[in-house]
């Protein structure tokens, strides 16, 4: 993802506003844009099935499970930012 724009310092490595913009520029990608709304979305999904059966806030193992999985990817996705 580097361009002619890049620049780094004199040991090779990107400078901070360089790593910036490339995280800015991988935040703007559809795909990227695409996952974390899925897995916002799922998120969001587990509590509201848990309320819409009218016993209140009850999680059973599945849900939690569900929620891992959920988190695990929306995470993974915000982590994705920091790493390239």
């Amino acid at each position: 993802m580097l361009n002619e724009n890049s620049r780094s310092s004199p040991s090779g490595e990107l400078l901070p506003e360089t790593k910036g913009n490339i995280a800015r520029s991988k935040f703007l990608r559809i795909d990227w844009l695409g996952q974390t709304l899925a897995s916002f979305c799922w998120i969001v999904s587990v509590f509201v099935y848990c309320y819409v059966s009218g016993e209140g806030l009850q999680l059973s193992t599945g849900d939690w499970l569900q929620l891992a999985a959920a988190s695990s990817w929306f995470i993974a996705n915000m982590a994705a930012l920091a790493n390239d």
